[in-house]
């Protein structure tokens, strides 16, 4: 481990910090959300109502020095709530483009199965291109681009689950699940006055998100280590009985995130570790099947190919 990669590394770590110090508990979500903003990818949070997705998300938007927009997921969401519209101006006689919450740099999406399909396919151009296409014309979106979406597993009255399509363009999907037992007695102690939140100040600013961004991209990955993540996705699509496996981009993300990891760790390269520590949060939720509607086919399948597959020396 060099030490430019130790100095390198934390700016990253004082992030997971600042974040710590609203969202208690040592929750591997945290550090799920920082590695996907480091590997440039975006998250998806699903858990009970309650835990602290929603703050998470805010967590993160008040500790960067970015735009930060909030959408609320209904029904009654149309595309161009998101994306913007065109409004004709009388008094130049003229179109002009009112840009909607997506043409922000870290998108909050809460309870994003409550936006109808066609809603979320407004999305869909955003995540994968960085860029919105409205009456025909395209526009590019800031960087850094992020896109942090909730929802609840256990409400399903007026949802529309996220397609195949959708869901493999988050980077990770993760959960929070509830804090211990000192954790939440510190989530009380913490509300009395004021939420922590309000508090809580911005730790980096735009020019050390692109370096660190930069950073992660320059992590190493060596040949062996990037047989043994393609050898996992191949295992995934070899299962048969009526399960889709993980495509290329799954395998990219993969990578992404265990470059991410390497270097919030202060390392310069990746291990088979970073690798079997986030194979299930970015290849689970890519895996499908016909006749499983919870998504625990996908993270079993993660796990016989983790026990199964080799790991290099």
């Amino acid at each position: 481990m060099s030490s430019a990669t130790q100095v390198a590394g934390q700016p990253a770590r004082r992030l997971l910090d600042n974040i710590r110090k609203v969202v208690r508990g040592d929750s591997l979500a945290i550090q799920h959300v920082v590695i996907a903003f480091l590997a440039g990818g975006h998250v998806l949070l699903e858990d009970a109502p309650g835990v602290g997705k929603t703050i998470l998300g805010k967590s993160l938007a008040r500790s960067l020095s970015c735009d930060f927009a909030r959408v609320q997921g209904t029904p009654d969401l149309l595309p161009s709530d998101l994306t913007g519209v065109q409004i004709y101006n009388q008094k130049e006689g003229t179109f002009e483009f009112r840009p909607g919450p997506l043409h922000h740099q870290i998108i909050l999406m809460d309870e994003v199965n409550r936006a109808t399909p066609k809603t979320q396919s407004a999305l869909l151009e955003a995540m994968e291109e960085r860029q919105v296409t409205v009456d025909g014309v395209t526009h590019h979106l800031p960087q850094p681009f992020l896109v942090v979406a909730t929802q609840n597993p256990i409400e399903q009255e007026g949802t529309y689950p996220l397609p195949e399509a959708q869901l493999d363009r988050f980077l990770i999907k993760s959960s929070l699940g509830y804090p211990p037992r000192d954790a939440e007695i510190a989530v009380l102690k913490d509300q009395t006055i004021q939420h922590p939140l309000e508090s809580l100040e911005a730790v980096l600013s735009t020019e050390e998100i692109t370096s660190l961004q930069a950073q992660v991209k320059k992590v190493d990955v060596s040949e062996v280590l990037l047989g043994y993540l393609v050898d996992l996705v191949r295992f995934t699509r070899e299962v048969g009985g009526g399960v889709t496996g993980v495509s290329p981009r799954g395998g990219l993300a993969l990578r992404r995130a265990s470059q991410a990891r390497a270097f919030l760790e202060g390392r310069e390269y990746v291990t088979p570790e970073d690798i079997q520590e986030l194979a299930s949060v970015t290849l689970g939720h890519r895996i499908y099947s016909l006749t499983d509607a919870t998504g625990k086919v996908g993270l079993e399948v993660v796990a016989e190919a983790l026990e199964k597959v080799e790991v290099p020396v």
